[in-house]
């Protein structure tokens, strides 16, 4: 699995605490949503990692997955920034075209 992030997706996300939560989590949220395979594909900070997590190849920040959330997210993927908003894609589709600053710090524990 492969995260590529936009050089604007990457400005932005240099505002955030990333020397307190150095860590990327592709997340599958279901807070809300009924049952375990209704969700919305998310990302969020964290700074710790369990060993479930398995690394996700990208260039500018170590990124995580928890392996059983894999089956969610498609091989490629990218992150962009646009409008005030961080929007997860694949070649295939739009995953989650709404993802604000305060979603992405909303996971640190």
């Amino acid at each position: 699995m492969e995260l590529k992030i936009t050089n604007k997706a990457w400005e932005e996300l240099q505002g955030l605490p990333l020397e307190c939560y150095p860590y990327l989590f592709l997340w599958y949220d279901t807070e809300g949503c009924g049952c375990g395979v209704n969700g919305i594909p998310t990302i969020c900070l964290t700074k710790q990692l369990p060993s479930n997590y398995k690394q996700v190849l990208n260039m500018q920040i170590p990124t995580y997955i928890e392996e059983q959330q894999e089956i969610f997210f498609a091989e490629q993927l990218t992150l962009d920034y646009n409008q005030g908003l961080f929007r997860l894609n694949s070649p295939e589709e739009i995953l989650n075209p709404f993802i604000s600053r305060k979603q992405l710090t909303s996971f640190i524990e």
